[in-house]
């Protein structure tokens, strides 16, 4: 099938679903725990590793940079750059996942701790290579509506988890060293299989109907979400057949496959309209032969690096000038703009990772069933899906036609987000389900908002590097909460067996404290918001600019 933006954006999403292997950690922990005799300190140890590699994708941001500096000298990584990216995760996926599995049979001698800290930090780490290329890749070839495709790429990195335990409860339950197997494979293959398609597009003409395509690809979104959310509750309250098991796995599949249907349109309609903009430069009637040779050119030889400053095709005029400035890492770590991002981002990003961290034991603490318990834990990564393509989308609405900058967006987030950790504070019946929608959606919202405010107050040419870099705030954020505030906290409350704890006042005193550092957030991003309202109206009105164009 020929590649086209369209056809990037479907391998990409197709990737984005299997990669997500960081979210099943808790379908083959309980085996690595008791395989190599952990206690559950050191088993933590292990999944901050996993934490820290999930999310410090800076060696991938380099990486994807490095490409982008050097595509003109070099044509190939133009067309495949991405590809590189891809490949290098695809390499410590399986060798992260792998050496673990083969620990875990027994067919190596036992790894010793920090050996199996670095090779759970390889396998997550691997995530990081995947996310980059396809985001990073999607925003060159859908820069009008860069916050919808951010959306779309995250939500469905969010929704892999859920995914990846789908195919884990159908086709390999009670065994999971064998689908600890599978994510050493499975990613790897395919992100082999579909990175030859990852490719950044330029399009001469924008189709105007562009966003009625990222519309549908945002609507299977949300059915996959839908459908992942109905068969999550379904399985927690009845037991079903293998047979049930098989059926609702080939649909889950079929509703992951199906956006390669609006994609083969969308690229139909791209290639008619192309070829119609070709006849009628074929046919000039008021332009001279110079004008006509360079449109020509322009349509028959579209490059694959677009905003280049280097090509020397691009001639840019009056319009072509109003642009933000691209910064490179250092430049933008000497801005105030990237530690107002770095510092928001670390109370919102860290406070909702601390409170998935330890969801399980609040509900313990609260007397919820086992039941509900893994209900709460399995719908997370649902409203962690809303919040990532729904920020992404309705910033893009109220960007386009009410003219709101996104970091707004932001402020309102992390101001919920306290009003979640508050609800889960307080402790009455109830309280862990609706302050876990809060906190989940709102959580998941920064990880669609943050990418696409750095593309847009830095540039796109070291985004990679920069949002990267930022999400680094996420481990640290996480490690300071969980570690430092409620485990401590839940230590000094403990007074049961097994230093246990139950009652409301377990985890109390934490989410206050949580509710604060997630209004100090909001404040810091308000200072963003307020600081970038000028450069905003520049974006906005590149965008109107272009979208006339088109």
């Amino acid at each position: 099938m020929e590649s086209s933006r369209w056809i990037a954006a479907v391998a990409s999403i197709w990737i984005q679903c299997s990669c997500g292997a960081s979210y099943a950690f808790g379908i083959y922990s309980p085996l690595l725990k008791s395989s190599q005799n952990y206690d559950q300190s050191t088993l933590d140890l292990i999944s901050v590793f996993k934490d820290i590699g999930a999310n410090a994708g800076i060696i991938s941001g380099f990486l994807y940079s490095a490409i982008a500096t050097n595509r003109r000298r070099h044509s190939s990584l133009c067309l495949y750059g991405p590809s590189v990216v891809h490949a290098t995760g695809a390499i410590q996926c399986f060798i992260g996942y792998f050496f673990i599995w083969l620990a875990i049979i027994g067919a190596i001698p036992r790894p010793e701790v920090p050996v199996m800290c670095l090779l759970m930090f390889l396998a997550a780490h691997a995530q990081t290579f995947f996310n980059t290329a396809n985001v990073v890749t999607a925003v060159q070839n859908f820069p009008e509506y860069s916050g919808t495709i951010v959306g779309i790429m995250k939500g469905f990195l969010g929704l892999s988890g859920a995914i990846l335990i789908q195919v884990y409860q159908t086709l390999f339950k009670g065994k999971p060293s064998t689908f600890l197997l599978i994510l050493a494979l499975l990613p790897p293959i395919l992100s082999i299989v579909l990175m030859w398609f990852v490719r950044v597009h330029q399009v001469p003409n924008r189709d105007e109907n562009e966003k009625n395509y990222l519309n549908g690809f945002s609507l299977i979104s949300v059915v996959v979400a839908a459908y992942l959310m109905f068969l999550i509750i379904l399985r927690n309250t009845i037991s079903l057949s293998p047979w049930a098991h098989a059926i609702t796995l080939v649909v889950l599949l079929v509703l992951v496959s199906s956006p390669i249907k609006i994609a083969i349109k969308a690229h139909e309609e791209d290639l008619l309209r192309s070829s119609q903009t070709l006849s009628t430069l074929n046919t000039p009637l008021m332009k001279g032969p110079d004008s006509f040779n360079s449109e020509k050119s322009a349509v028959e030889n579209p490059t694959d690096c677009p905003d280049d400053p280097t090509n020397e095709h691009q001639k840019p005029n009056s319009e072509d000038t109003l642009h933000v400035e691209d910064l490179n890492l250092s430049q933008a770590m000497r801005t105030l703009n990237f530690w107002l991002l770095f510092v928001a981002m670390l109370c919102g990003m860290g406070s909702g990772l601390a409170t998935i961290n330890n969801i399980s034991q609040i509900g313990e603490s609260l007397s919820y069933t086992s039941v509900e318990r893994s209900t709460l834990v399995s719908l997370w990564s649902i409203w962690n899906f809303l919040g990532r393509f729904g920020a992404g989308y309705v910033s893009d609405i109220f960007m386009h036609r009410r003219g709101w900058a996104r970091p707004l967006f932001m402020t309102l987030t992390l101001a919920t987000m306290a009003g979640g950790h508050i609800i889960i504070g307080s402790g009455f019946p109830g309280n862990l389900y609706v302050g876990s929608v809060l906190v989940g959606i709102c959580y998941g919202s920064q990880w669609s908002l943050m990418p696409t405010i750095t593309s847009e107050i830095f540039g796109v040419a070291h985004m990679g590097t920069l949002f990267n870099t930022i999400a680094v705030a996420s481990p640290v954020g996480s490690y300071i909460l969980s570690v430092r505030v409620i485990g401590y906290i839940y230590d000094k409350e403990a007074s049961g067996e097994g230093n246990s704890c139950s009652g409301t006042h377990c985890f109390m005193i934490s989410f206050f404290i949580l509710a604060s550092v997630s209004l100090f957030g909001f404040l810091v991003a308000l200072v963003l918001f307020i600081k970038t309202r000028g450069l905003y109206r520049i974006v906005i009105l590149r965008r109107l600019r272009n979208s006339r164009r088109g």
